[in-house]
């Protein structure tokens, strides 16, 4: 790849903010968030004002903006009261207004603990769940180590939905130990009898620093999930569902505000143990990464800083970044956003656009990948490395 030089930052991007809850009933074996198993409680109170504090260091980024979305996560950020989530949510506001009709999202398990509270978090502005289904079927949500039941999992969704929850999202994996593609396919279809408006739907990897990676399961062939993915996505299709990001599918106008921030190489502050965030600094004309301190117990101690690296991002890495982002966006994004969110115009990386173009990687005009492309996303990200 040839060097490329920033020009300069003309517009700062939108601004999101993601809040980190680690807390968890138990820690799911195939997981490698940062998330901690709890015995008989957790310190809320002292939390939410650590993360209130946090948020108080970081609120010059903001840099005049108003917040377009907030996501809080985790860990199962469900577990938290209401009246703890509400009283976050106003004092966020105090600091960094947002705009009209954000979108406030909250992970939420089906467990019946946190069904009883999701008309209490619609009370208190939280106006989207995601929810951590990953199956319908108990021998799959025991392999999972998920802790709640099949007729949990089914009740969720509807009770979300009593609750005035029109804007949802259900969480599913696909490529399980001793799955079936007909058995996913199963897994979907109930899915669709809710007629969520966005579902996540995403292949099942091993990752490192997991139970699943010390001990690793028996996953179906390649050629099996390749053929369930196959068929997932064909019915997704069929049923009115666009594929709009690798794993997320949604019904019109319904994508996640949020993450399509995230793939949009837009901003976002990120509070909580262990965060992550992504800002761009005018003044400076430069972009930064920050990581907030891992462990909950270092996170809560006042003799320790909330912010564990801050990292700029060398110019030479910035295509590459966007390109990471942007690409898993099914229909790519504008070639102007590369100039706007980087600094960098699209002529200085022309030679490797025409490259892929040619090949058949990339579609004409925009920066998105071609069908074939789409299915060789490390391939054409390749091209873009230094």
């Amino acid at each position: 790849m040839t060097s490329t030089k920033a020009t300069s930052l003309k517009a700062l991007p939108p601004l999101s903010l993601y809040v980190h809850i680690p807390w968890c009933i138990k820690k799911c074996p195939y997981c490698d968030f940062n998330s901690h198993a709890f015995e008989r409680s957790f310190p809320e109170k002292n939390y939410i004002d650590a993360l209130l504090d946090d948020l108080r260091i970081d609120q010059p980024y903001a840099q005049g903006r108003m917040l377009q979305s907030i996501f809080i996560g985790g860990g199962t950020p469900s577990l938290f009261s209401p009246s703890s989530l509400a009283y976050l949510l106003h004092e966020i506001k105090a600091m960094i207004p947002f705009v009209e009709d954000a979108e406030i999202t909250l992970e939420a398990n089906p467990g019946t603990f946190e069904q009883n509270k999701f008309s209490e978090f619609r009370a208190c502005g939280i106006n989207r769940l995601s929810i951590g289904i990953q199956s319908f079927q108990p021998h799959f949500l025991k392999k999972l180590g998920r802790v709640h039941s099949e007729q949990e999992a089914l009740l969720a969704p509807e009770i979300a939905q009593q609750a005035g929850f029109t804007n949802f999202n259900l969480d599913l994996m696909f490529g399980l130990p001793g799955q079936t593609a007909t058995l996913a396919m199963d897994d979907l279809k109930q899915a669709l009898k809710f007629n969520p408006p966005h579902l996540s739907w995403y292949q099942l990897t091993i990752e490192p620093n997991t139970e699943f990676y010390s001990r690793p399961p028996a996953l179906p062939a390649t050629a099996i999930i390749e053929n369930m993915q196959e068929e997932g996505i064909t019915l997704l299709e069929t049923e009115g569902f666009e594929r709009y990001e690798i794993s997320a599918f949604s019904q019109p106008d319904q994508q996640a505000e949020h993450n399509l921030n995230y793939w949009q190489f837009g901003d976002y502050l990120g509070i909580g143990a262990g965060a992550h965030g992504k800002i761009s600094l005018a003044q400076e004309n430069q972009i930064v990464r920050t990581r907030k301190t891992r462990q909950p117990q270092a996170y809560l101690d006042p003799t320790t800083k909330y912010l564990a690296d801050l990292t700029r991002i060398p110019e030479q890495d910035l295509v590459l970044e966007f390109m990471m982002n942007a690409l898993r966006l099914k229909d790519g994004v504008e070639l102007k956003l590369l100039e706007e969110r980087t600094g960098i115009e699209h002529e200085q990386i022309y030679a490797i656009l025409s490259k892929l173009r040619s090949e058949g990687l990339l579609m004409p005009e925009a920066i998105c990948t071609s069908p074939r492309g789409y299915n060789l996303l490390n391939n054409v990200l390749q091209a873009f490395m230094m």
